[in-house]
């Protein structure tokens, strides 16, 4: 039969939990300071299939299958006056443009967007 002295009862008593919960709130600190947070899309897109696909960052122009515009919380031709006061050098305008979307409306988004200057545009597309 096992008997524990004086000393063993206190320090069983008394060990605390005090660093266990300090470890975990600067686990806490660093995942919330290392994450990205990243608004919601709009809308739900499909990027189409591409060879080479990288991962694009910067400002996101979101566009559906249906052709609805989304740029921030902007919608339709309201995108196109946040686009204009977008600062010149800003980086890529990156476009998530649905699958489903024709060719021929994202050629002529594509062209708006270069003649009114909001260049260089890039395409997210996901890997093949």
């Amino acid at each position: 039969m096992l008997e524990f002295g004086e000393d063993d009862r206190q320090r069983r008593q008394g060990e605390s939990i005090v660093p266990m919960i300090n470890v975990v709130f600067l686990l806490l600190i660093f995942f919330l300071m290392s994450a990205r947070l990243v608004p919601p899309a709009p809308f739900e897109t499909a990027p189409p299939r591409a060879d080479g696909a990288e991962p694009a960052t910067g400002d996101m122009l979101h566009l559906s299958a249906a052709g609805d515009l989304a740029f921030g919380d902007l919608r339709g031709e309201a995108v196109f006056a946040a686009l204009a006061a977008r600062p010149d050098g800003a980086g890529p305008l990156v476009i998530r443009a649905d699958a489903g979307v024709e060719a021929a409306a994202l050629a002529r988004l594509a062209a708006r967007l270069t003649a009114e200057g909001r260049g260089p545009l890039r395409l997210v597309t996901v890997p093949r």
